[in-house]
């Protein structure tokens, strides 16, 4: 399976999308050729290779013969498609552009409080915006790419202004369609994301966060137009899933903290609070520390979205001054819960499979316990009843 991974370290935008691609060693005169579907005119593009910061990287640019008349033509969402609908290009790739541009249309209805047909575009309606969204999808087609996968966008900090004035970073309507994205800043004062460059990326990547593990065959740098004071340049990653590692079940966060100096009976209730705040395992065990102490070492196992709380329940209860933190591939056997009856009553069996054959069955801890307090026999008589 082709896979791209999206490094996005200084943003994101539909000319920086296009110059990976072409970097990677998608045929720039066959992207001319199917953008010419497109049956639009007044416009050449261009690609040349440049320097960001000592790096290679290309730049794919878009040049509008006629910008000032372009700059007072705005189109609306029905003109965007009629566009489309009327090109040549093939049918699916029509239905991701328009899928694309329908996203920014949604996104920019909600920040103006209209309605998705009563939206005029300003900036993303120039001919440049068409040829971008139109050209990435074209490139990924092209190249065979079947998922594509982002990192975390680093959307830039500041203010930006658009013909509706000054906006802060990032601004309003691509706000809006980075929604349930990860995004952060490192304090650069520029516009990194922009709406074209989100509307792309969150209509068709597959997730957002870390690099699945892939075999790694060629590195594309599509270069931005400003000058930053970092890199500024987005670095694609182009190879196939590696199933030999990356066939899990799933993910999990770990944390685990080490402590010397703490009263030893606060530990159950500590390991209590984590069990009853969404860890899926805690638990202690005993470590040699520095100066040759004796100390104990907490670890916690949970999704990646209860590590906030978990992490504030360690620093509230424990006197730790760091908690490590990092994720895990796990593989589970099946599981499936079934209940039996005894002379005692019914009694629940945890029931794990390894390819459809039972490997292990336990009886409930507390259905037993429950069971033996009751009726006031050995707990170890509950179990050999339910192992008859």
């Amino acid at each position: 399976m082709k896979i791209l991974y999206f490094d996005c370290f200084s943003g994101i935008s539909g000319d920086m999308i296009i110059g990976s691609l072409l970097d990677l060693g998608l045929d720039f005169k066959f992207l001319e050729k199917e953008l010419k579907k497109l049956n639009l005119k007044d416009y050449t593009i261009s690609s040349r290779i440049i320097v960001k910061s000592g790096i290679s990287a290309t730049k794919f640019d878009v040049i509008e013969k006629s910008h000032h008349e372009h700059h007072h033509n705005h189109r609306n969402l029905s003109d965007i498609n009629k566009i489309i609908k009327n090109s040549k290009l093939d049918k699916n790739l029509q239905n991701t552009i328009k899928k694309i541009f329908y996203k920014i249309a949604v996104a920019e209805a909600k920040v103006h409080n209209t309605a998705i047909d009563k939206v005029y575009f300003h900036e993303i309606s120039a001919i440049d915006t068409i040829i971008d969204v139109a050209g990435a999808v074209i490139g990924f087609n092209s190249l065979g790419i079947e998922k594509i996968h982002c990192s975390e966008l680093n959307t830039g900090t500041g203010f930006v202004e658009f013909s509706h004035g000054k906006w802060p970073v990032p601004a309003p309507a691509t706000a809006e369609i980075l929604k349930n994205v990860s995004i952060y800043h490192n304090n650069i004062k520029s516009e990194l994301v922009t709406p074209t460059g989100a509307a792309i990326i969150t209509t068709l990547a597959d997730s957002f966060g870390e690099m699945p593990a892939m075999k790694l065959e060629k590195i594309g740098y599509g270069a931005g137009t400003k000058d930053l004071p970092q890199l500024n340049v987005l670095r694609v990653f182009y190879g196939e899933l590696d199933n030999n590692f990356g066939n899990f079940d799933d993910k999990i966060m770990v944390m685990e903290t080490n402590i010397d100096n703490m009263n030893p009976e606060i530990f159950p209730y500590v390991i209590e609070r984590l069990m009853g705040n969404g860890a899926l395992d805690a638990y202690t065990e005993p470590i040699n520390m520095k100066k040759n102490r004796i100390g104990i070492k907490i670890t916690a196992l949970c999704d990646k979205n209860d590590v906030d709380k978990l992490f504030k329940i360690l620093f509230e209860e424990t006197t730790t001054l760091g908690i490590r933190i990092f994720p895990a591939r796990r593989k589970k056997l099946e599981r499936e819960i079934k209940t039996i009856k005894t002379k005692y009553g019914k009694i629940r069996i945890k029931i794990s499979k390894l390819d459809g054959k039972i490997k292990n069955a336990t009886p409930e801890y507390e259905d037993c316990v429950g069971i033996a307090r009751k009726f006031r026999i050995p707990l170890r008589g509950v179990y050999k009843e339910v192992n008859k």
